[in-house]
C-alpha cells in the first residue's frame, strides 16, 4: 500500500511511502487482538482492593446470647458476617492480575491492529518535524491543518521527543508514543494514526526482531 507523505501545513509532498504488507496488510486475527488488549488492561490493574473478614474487623468476642432457648438462631460473635459491621464473606482480597502472552501472539495482535487501520484508510504519514520549545498551540495548529483536530489521534515518532510530548500532554484526544512502544490497545483506541516518516523504519525493526 502506498501513502502520500504530508507536510505539517496539510499540503501533500511529492513523496510516497510503501507500507510493508507483512505488517500493515495481513489478515487480522481478532482473537489475538482480544488476548493482547485483555493482558494490557489486566496489567494496569493495581489489585489493591481489600475487605475485612470476620477475624479482622473490630468487635467483642463475647457470646451474644445463650446457645439455646431464645427461639432464634445461634449467634456466637458480633463479628459474624450476617450482622451489621460484621466481617465480609468472600470479599475481594489483594491479588495480581498480570498474566503473560508469548511474543509471537503479541506481535500478531499489533500487526492485526495496524492492518485494520490501514484497511480503513486511517493512517497518515507526515514528514518529520520538531518544536524548539513545547507549545500546545502549535501542535493544535498542525492537527487543524491536517483536518484531524477533532479526532482521537495516536502519534508515533522515531524517538521520544520531549517537546512534542509536552505539547500533547494536555490534549485529551491525543496519545503520543515513540514508534517502538506502540501497542494494540492504543492503536485500536485511536481513530487516526499519525506516523512520522522516519518512524516506519523503527516499526519495521520492531517486527523484524
Amino acid at each position: 500500500m502506498e501513502l502520500t507523505v504530508y507536510k505539517i501545513n496539510g499540503e501533500k509532498t511529492d513523496r510516497t511511502v510503501t507500507l510493508d504488507d507483512n505488517i500493515f496488510g495481513i489478515v487480522p486475527n481478532d482473537h489475538a487482538i482480544y488476548l493482547d488488549v485483555k493482558q494490557i488492561m489486566a496489567n494496569r490493574r493495581q489489585g489493591t482492593h481489600s475487605t475485612k473478614q470476620r477475624s479482622e474487623v473490630a468487635g467483642s468476642t463475647r457470646k451474644l446470647k445463650r446457645q439455646k432457648g431464645t427461639g432464634g438462631a445461634r449467634a456466637g460473635s458480633i463479628k459474624n458476617p450476617i450482622f451489621r459491621s460484621g466481617g465480609r464473606t468472600f470479599g475481594p482480597q489483594p491479588r495480581v492480575y498480570r498474566f503473560k502472552l508469548n511474543k509471537k501472539l503479541k506481535r500478531l495482535a499489533r500487526k492485526s491492529a495496524l492492518s485494520y487501520k490501514a484497511e480503513s484508510g486511517n493512517i497518515m504519514i507526515v514528514e518529520d518535524f520538531n518544536f524548539e520549545t513545547p507549545k500546545t498551540k502549535n501542535f493544535l495548529a498542525i492537527l487543524k491543518s491536517l483536518n484531524i483536530n477533532e479526532t482521537r489521534v495516536l502519534m508515533l515518532t522515531p524517538n521520544v521527543d520531549r517537546n512534542i510530548y509536552l505539547s500533547t500532554r494536555n490534549l485529551g484526544n491525543i496519545t503520543y508514543l515513540d514508534a517502538k512502544s506502540l501497542n494494540t490497545y492504543e492503536v485500536l483506541k485511536a481513530k487516526q494514526l499519525i506516523i512520522l516518516e522516519s518512524s516506519l523504519n523503527d516499526i519495521k525493526e520492531m517486527f523484524a526482531n
